[in-house]
């Protein structure tokens, strides 16, 4: 069964989601950046939906190389957003060298135990792309989100076809960017994930479509 994640940037995209059969949804601020850690208000709104919701913990866009003081902030908002109704976490940090910073992942998980944590984006500025998946997986990862390493995931659907089956299912690899209704069948025929992830946005805002998210669960027979 094909599964779909949203990327929420507004309170009304969750409702949004919801209604419109997504499988999870990931909370997230500042979409001009690529998304940032959600604000207060997001998460006491999303915690009235019946819905699988993962927060992202991204103190600031830029690089995801971060000073101790930033991640002392990450810390502290994954600890807050815990006691809060979310059911993981999404969030990566990379060595200076671009490689996956195991033992700071490895901290905010522990932190996190017991949800599950996904390896966002970050991935695809890595350098060594077989070994920063051991590397997630070392770390107790359960999913990693990429588009392959290019701007969208059907550019980069030769990589992640390679990345699915170098993860054997021992970690989940879910492709996002630039995944929209008008491309989802091609993508799913090349790479056979089994989840995706998509903002489902259509007219340039930053609130997602509910007939596009109809759309992508038709076309991927979810």
């Amino acid at each position: 069964m094909k599964k779909l994640e949203i990327a929420c940037f507004t309170i009304a995209s969750i409702k949004i989601a919801l209604e419109n059969g997504a499988n999870r949804i990931e909370l997230c601020d500042q979409m001009e950046v690529g998304g940032t850690t959600p604000s207060h208000e997001m998460v006491t709104e999303a915690a009235k939906y019946d819905l699988l919701k993962y927060a992202m913990i991204r103190p600031r866009g830029g690089n995801f190389v971060y000073s101790t003081e930033e991640f002392e902030s990450m810390k502290k908002s994954l600890l807050d957003l815990k006691e809060q109704a979310i059911d993981g976490f999404v969030f990566g940090l990379l060595t200076e060298d671009f490689q996956v910073d195991i033992s700071k992942n490895k901290e905010l998980i522990q932190l996190a135990h017991p949800l599950p944590c996904t390896f966002h984006r970050a991935f695809d500025q890595v350098i060594e792309v077989q070994q920063a998946l051991e590397d997630c997986i070392t770390c107790g990862f359960q999913n990693i989100l990429t588009s392959g390493l290019k701007q969208t995931a059907l550019e980069g659907k030769e990589i992640l076809q390679d990345l699915i089956q170098q993860a054997n299912n021992r970690i989940t690899i879910m492709p996002g960017g630039g995944v929209r209704s008008s491309n989802i069948e091609e993508l799913d025929r090349f790479v056979q994930a089994n989840w995706y992830h998509s903002a489902a946005i259509t007219d340039g805002s930053n609130t997602a479509n509910a007939e596009e998210i109809q759309n992508l669960k038709q076309k991927l027979h979810a």
